[in-house]
């Protein structure tokens, strides 16, 4: 579930969430304003597949862990670099 294979497209998978989340983290932004942006998004149709909250977090963790995102002094979230 975390990389697309032959039967998981790259939309449904972890590994395309994280990228789709990672193009609204230009800012910091806090954990509830990101997934108010994703429920939009899918709600909207800018985002074709419902994750729950679970796989959400999952996914920031997966982020995390490879070192894509960091939390900032305030508690937001932002990319590792910055």
């Amino acid at each position: 579930m975390i990389l697309p294979k032959k039967q998981l497209s790259l939309n449904e998978s972890l590994f395309g969430f994280g990228a789709f989340l990672l193009e609204h983290i230009g800012t910091p932004i806090s954990v509830d304003d990101l997934w108010e942006y994703y429920k939009n998004s899918y709600d909207t149709q800018k985002y074709p597949v419902k994750f729950s909250f679970d796989q959400f977090i999952i996914t920031l963790d997966y982020l995390y862990i490879v070192g894509a995102i960091k939390e900032n002094e305030r508690g937001l979230l932002c990319y590792e670099a910055a």
